[in-house]
Order: C-alpha cells, then sequence, then structure tokens
C-alpha cells in the first residue's frame, strides 16, 4: 500500500449543519470514480452517512474517512458531523489532516459551528480552504457573503474561482489565477481579484515578489507551486465556489486540490521521547509515530481503531511500543476504510490512513511507537443525565453499551456515583445525549431510563479550621480505637503545593501526597509515632472516601489541604479500620467548621443570534446569573455574543434560545473554571440534598 508521501493530501471537511459537506464528499467520490453510485442524504443512499441515525436525522453524527484518486494524488478525506453538539468527532478529525476545508452555504453564510470549525483547524495547524455551496439557492448577496468571510477570516481569503450567475442562474465557475478569454456572465469581475490573489500567493518568497513589483509576472506553474507554501504561511485562505446539487464547479474544486491542499511534508509534526522535544521525518524508513485519532465499534461488535501515520511503517500482524501500555501491544489486520466498507493491506507508511480492527488497547489519542505524540485537546462535556436500564436485569448490558459510547466518543464520560449507585452520563448537550440513546436503543437494544441534568457541584472549604475525632468502639471481642487530629485548609487554584508549603509555614512537614484530579494534598507532619506509620495509609484512605462523598451536600470535594499533626493509638484495639474511621470523621467535623461552600461549573458561551436578538439574549443571561463579555459581527446580519454563565442555569438553553430567536439562533460551550456558588442559592442545594437524602 506504500504510497510516495509527497502525493497523499489528507483532508477533513468542517463546517456548521447543512451545509452541504456529506454531500459534497459523495460528489468527490462519484466524480472521481471512487464509487459507482447516485448518493442522496435525503434519499438516505449517501456512501458516507451510513449509520441508522445518520440516515433517521438526515445529518452526519460520526466522522466518516473515505478515498478517492485524481490527477496522481491519493486524497483521504474525513466528512464531519455540523453540529456543534459533535465537535469532537470534528477534532479528532482535524488531528489526522494537514487541511481543513471549511464549508459555507452560500445563502445561509458564517454560523456559529463555521467559526468553530477555522479556529480547530488553526489550532491542529491544517492550512485551511473555504468552499461556498449551494449557489443554487436564491437571493444570495455574494459580495456581502465575501465581505463578511473575510471580516470573520480575514483579508487572506481570496476567490480561486468566482461563478457565473447565481441561482437558478448559476452555470460555471471562472478562475481568478488563470484569467480566461471570457469572463462573461461573471458576478465578480476575475481581473479584480487576480492581481491580489497573486500578491497572496507570492507573499511567501521574496525573489519572485521582488520580480514581480518589477513588472515581470510570474508563470502559472510557479504560483501553483507557491500556493501550499502560502496557505501553511497564512497568507492565502483559497475560496472556492461549487454547487453539488448540480454538479458545478465540483471537477474545479478537485484540481484545485491537487495544487492547494497541503502534502504531509508541509505540515511538521512533534513528539516526545524521552522526556525530548522531537521532530518527526516522513519518511517510511524513520522510526514509526502514529497515533489513534478516532474509535468506531460497529454492529458485529468489530473494534476498528482509525489511525494517522506520522512516520515509519505500520505493519499488520506487529508488536508496538504504546502510550496506554506497559508492554507492547500486538495489532492484527490493517484495513483500508472506504465510509462502511473495509480492504486488508499489509502496511501503510507516513500520511497514510488507516484502520487497525480488533484491538482492545488501542484508544482515541492512544500513540503507537516510541514517541509520545500530543493528546488530542477534546472539549470537557457538561450536561449530566442519570442512567438505568427500562427493563430490570440490562444493568450489565446498559453498562457495556455505554462503555462502547464512551470509546467511540472522547466528548462523553460516565461515571458510577457510589452512593446513588446511578451512571452519570455527560455530553455536550441535550440534543448529543438524545443521540446517545437513540444509538442505544438501535445498535445495543437497550432503553434507558434518564432523569434531569445532573450538575457537577463540587464541594469545598474557604477558612481554615482545627480539630480531632476519636473512634471507639467495644462489642464484646476485641475493639476498635483511633484518634487523628488535623487542620484542614483552603488549597486555591494555581498555586503549587511548595508555595502553599511556605505560606502556611509547615516547618515540621514530613511527607506530601498530592492528589491532582481532586487538587487535594494531605500533610503527614506526625512527630514521633503518635500514629504509627503502618496507618497513615487508612488515615489517607479516609480522607479520599470523604472527598468522594462529599460532606455538607453530598459532592466531591476538590481544592483542600488537611494535615495529619497528632494522634493516638491503642496497642491491641487500633486497626486500619478504626483509623480509616476516625480520618474520615475528623475530616468531616472540621469541614463543616471552616466556612464550607459549594462550587459550580462555569461556562464559556459563544452564541451567534440575529443581531436585533442581542438585547434578548443580554437580558435572558442576566436572570441566569451570566454575563457578557464582549460581541463582535458574526457577518450576514448575525452578532456573536460571548457570555459566561452558571452551567446550572443553562443546560437546558437550547430550547430557550430557539424560542428567543425563532430558531435562527446558534451556541456552543466549554468548561471555564469552578466558582462559589452564591449563598441563597447554596442553601437550595443543600436543603434539595438533604431532602433527598431523607428519602432515600
Amino acid at each position: 500500500m506504500a504510497r510516495n508521501v509527497a502525493d497523499l493530501r489528507n483532508i477533513a471537511v468542517c463546517g456548521h449543519s447543512s451545509a452541504g459537506k456529506t454531500s459534497l464528499v459523495d460528489q468527490l467520490l462519484v466524480k472521481s470514480g471512487a464509487v459507482n453510485a447516485k448518493p442522496s442524504v435525503e434519499a438516505g443512499t449517501s456512501i458516507c452517512d451510513f449509520d441508522e441515525e445518520e440516515k433517521h436525522h438526515k445529518h452526519s453524527v460520526e466522522a466518516t474517512v473515505v478515498n478517492y484518486d485524481h490527477a496522481g494524488k491519493h486524497f483521504n478525506v474525513i466528512d464531519t458531523p455540523g453540529y456543534p453538539d459533535l465537535v469532537g468527532q470534528m477534532i479528532g478529525a482535524l488531528r489526522a489532516v494537514e487541511t481543513a476545508l471549511i464549508v459555507v452555504d452560500a445563502h445561509a453564510g458564517i454560523k456559529v459551528n463555521t467559526r468553530r470549525a477555522w479556529s480547530e483547524a488553526g489550532k491542529a495547524g491544517c492550512g485551511r480552504i473555504v468552499v461556498l455551496t449551494k449557489l443554487d439557492s436564491d437571493n444570495i448577496d455574494f459580495p456581502g457573503l465575501i465581505d463578511s468571510i473575510k471580516e470573520v477570516f480575514g483579508n487572506s481569503c481570496a476567490l480561486l474561482n468566482v461563478p457565473v450567475g447565481l441561482g437558478d442562474s448559476f452555470k460555471g465557475v471562472v478562475s481568478t489565477l488563470s484569467l480566461p478569454d471570457s469572463t462573461e456572465g461573471a458576478v465578480v469581475d476575475p481581473k479584480e481579484i487576480h492581481e491580489t490573489l497573486i500578491e497572496s500567493i507570492i507573499e511567501v518568497d521574496e525573489a519572485l515578489m521582488e520580480r514581480y513589483f518589477e513588472g515581470n509576472m510570474p508563470s502559472d506553474d510557479e504560483l501553483r507551486h507557491l500556493m501550499v507554501q502560502a496557505i501553511t504561511a497564512g497568507t492565502l485562505t483559497p475560496i472556492v465556489c461549487v454547487s453539488t446539487k448540480n454538479d458545478i464547479g465540483v471537477a474545479e474544486l478537485m484540481d484545485a486540490l491537487v495544487d492547494a491542499a497541503l502534502p504531509p511534508t508541509a505540515v511538521p509534526r512533534t513528539g516526545k521521547k524521552d522526556g525530548e522535544t522531537v521532530t518527526l521525518k516522513p519518511d517510511a524508513s524513520a522510526p514509526l509515530a502514529a497515533q489513534v485519532f478516532k474509535t468506531r465499534i460497529d454492529p458485529f461488535v468489530q473494534r476498528l481503531s482509525f489511525v494517522r501515520v506520522y512516520a515509519g511503517t505500520l505493519k499488520k500482524d506487529s508488536t508496538l511500543e504504546s502510550s496506554d501500555a506497559r508492554k507492547g501491544i500486538k495489532i492484527g489486520p490493517l484495513l483500508a476504510v472506504q465510509a462502511s466498507d473495509t480492504s486488508p493491506v499489509d502496511d501503510a507508511g507516513p500520511g497514510e490512513i488507516v484502520a487497525i480492527a480488533k484491538c482492545e488497547d488501542l484508544h482515541t489519542g492512544t500513540s503507537l511507537g516510541d514517541v509520545q505524540l500530543p493528546s488530542i485537546p477534546f472539549p470537557t462535556p457538561m450536561v449530566g443525565l442519570a442512567t438505568a436500564p427500562k427493563s430490570r436485569g440490562d444493568e450489565a448490558k446498559l453498562s457495556g453499551a455505554l462503555y462502547k459510547i464512551t470509546e467511540e466518543d472522547s466528548t462523553v464520560h460516565l461515571d458510577h456515583d457510589p452512593e446513588t449507585k446511578e451512571m452519570v452520563l455527560t455530553g455536550m448537550s441535550e440534543l448529543h445525549l438524545t443521540l446517545i440513546q437513540e444509538r442505544l436503543k438501535r445498535r445495543d437494544k437497550v432503553e434507558v431510563e434518564t432523569k434531569e441534568p445532573k450538575i457537577p457541584y463540587r464541594e469545598t472549604v474557604q477558612a481554615n479550621g482545627e480539630g480531632s475525632y476519636r473512634h471507639k468502639k467495644q462489642s464484646g471481642g476485641a475493639g476498635q480505637f483511633a484518634e487523628v487530629h488535623i487542620r484542614l485548609f483552603p488549597l486555591p487554584e494555581g498555586v503549587s503545593i511548595e508555595e502553599f508549603a511556605v505560606k502556611e509555614r509547615f516547618p515540621q512537614m514530613k511527607k506530601t501526597h498530592y492528589h491532582e484530579k481532586n487538587h487535594f494534598l494531605w500533610i503527614d507532619s506526625i512527630v514521633g509515632a503518635s500514629i504509627p506509620g503502618n496507618f497513615m495509609p487508612a488515615v489517607e484512605k479516609g480522607f479520599l472516601e470523604r472527598l468522594k462523598q462529599g460532606v455538607v451536600a453530598g459532592y466531591p470535594v476538590q481544592n483542600v489541604c488537611v494535615e495529619v499533626h497528632y494522634g493516638k493509638d491503642h496497642p491491641v484495639d487500633s486497626n486500619e479500620t478504626a483509623f480509616k474511621m476516625a480520618a474520615s470523621k475528623a475530616f468531616a467535623q472540621v469541614f463543616k467548621d471552616a466556612r464550607p461552600a459549594l462550587l459550580e461549573p462555569v461556562v464559556n458561551m459563544h452564541i451567534t443570534v440575529p443581531a436585533d436578538n442581542v438585547g434578548d439574549v443580554s437580558s435572558d443571561l442576566s436572570g441566569r446569573r451570566g454575563q457578557m463579555v464582549g460581541m463582535e459581527s458574526a457577518g450576514g446580519g448575525l452578532t456573536t455574543v460571548e457570555a459566561k454563565a452558571p452551567l446550572a442555569e443553562v443546560s437546558t438553553y437550547a430550547r430557550t434560545l430557539s424560542s428567543m430567536t425563532g430558531g435562527q439562533g446558534s451556541y456552543t460551550m466549554e468548561f471555564s473554571h469552578y466558582e462559589v456558588v452564591p449563598g441563597n442559592v447554596q442553601q437550595d442545594i443543600i436543603s434539595q440534598a438533604k431532602l433527598k437524602e431523607d428519602e432515600d
């Protein structure tokens, strides 16, 4: 399968929902001869949208890998979902490619996930090409659309071709790079764009630019050669015009991608080896460096791990080093992927995308080879539902099905609440969780009951506290005895252990035990043997169990430090159970006297609405304890509002926004930080938690 790395092009097709991404990719496959079909998203016969949920909803739910050949180049293309709720699929796909096609519906313009796609492509280091679709639609303001694209994405955006006619009259495209003899009917004069386009391209070559300004025009071959450099440097973002429905401009797009899509050699990749940063060489003979960017478990329970090879050669049936395993991982067959179809291959070289079948040791983000590749920065899911099977006896079945979901989607988390015995499923939004429930029902034949979104509050303290607890129990035989004395301190976010120790002056600090997940530090400053050393692990276990259980409202504790400075034991009655109990009780007792507080998750929101609705959004946010922190034009009469708000107040925001804007608004949100809950709200939460505890 090994191909010349310079002849490979890896592309992710991204943008907002309903922009025509999937139809475009389907058309590329048909036009190139990779498939012989007449695919249609509406008819449920799309090549890329082959999953049952996708056919039902008529939109993509997960990223789909396809490939085709054109003009001597091999293209791996990943079609990604356009809903903001499914952004994890897009982020994973962008890690595997060098070029992002940002698809924009010419009638609808730039929407919230178009901006997100642009931003995520930039973070991934991808070159960007804008594709304008649906130019056969009515009432398109083409100059206004181009102005909004430049306003939002920058003046590096330049038309590579312009449409001849619009709407029903759209009948072709005219190049702005190689000017034709006739430009009759073009909605914009290509000659007006030609000069700006050339200057954007040659900006990366000082010698050529100097010649140009002296009156020497670069050749078409020179311009095509430099285009990749210009896109890589960000001095050029080509804009290409198409109508997939009428097959106009698609052939020109395919030709443009030959010259404008970046080869694997254009984007430098780095990783860590033995703690040192190394630059990967896209060479088949180099040491292997590859990464899993997507996991799919199909209805026949065949696990597919989609892998991008960056350096070296991946071979079937080999044993590899992995970031997720202490010993080597034995992989089996390698598969070339064409949407739902796969075919075996022996190996894959740098730049290739393949799937590894049936390897349970591989997970999304896993690095293969002895180079540790950067983790994939998936957003933190914030909307939770407590789930339980509708049918008794399906607990194990549901647990297994949910595990598969979390393997496939890195923006889904599953937690087992030890207190309530609930399985808490956390996703990006209500829609995201609804799609998951549909998949559980269809694929795994398990239906679930859900409760209202569960907000992941946390508990902490705001003052120092000190106290002790003696656990003493006599029950006829051997008794139990343990006494633990502690001091409790707030441990602010962002403060290192060393800074904290100096600030609080721990002169006798012997041992520190730090738990990053909860930002929890406990300090053993016992002098002498007031608590024998063999009981200190039990003391730690008591603390950790109390962290999970919470103290004032049953939520996990974070951002605290506890110092164990004294205690007592009994030569006969002391044991690990007694010290674990004493530590837990001492912690809870002192916690209540150290100004306990609830913390709530605060999210960053990007809300795109018609400009007339900005006042409505601002007023609504105020009622949700949120605040606007900025806004900017999104083009096309839309404004994007940036805001912060407590998750508890916006977990069902989609309904309100749709009602407020007549369905024209959209938004994204992501976790920002934890903040202390206001006193009156805190009391309500604690009261509800106690009421629930009493009912249980």
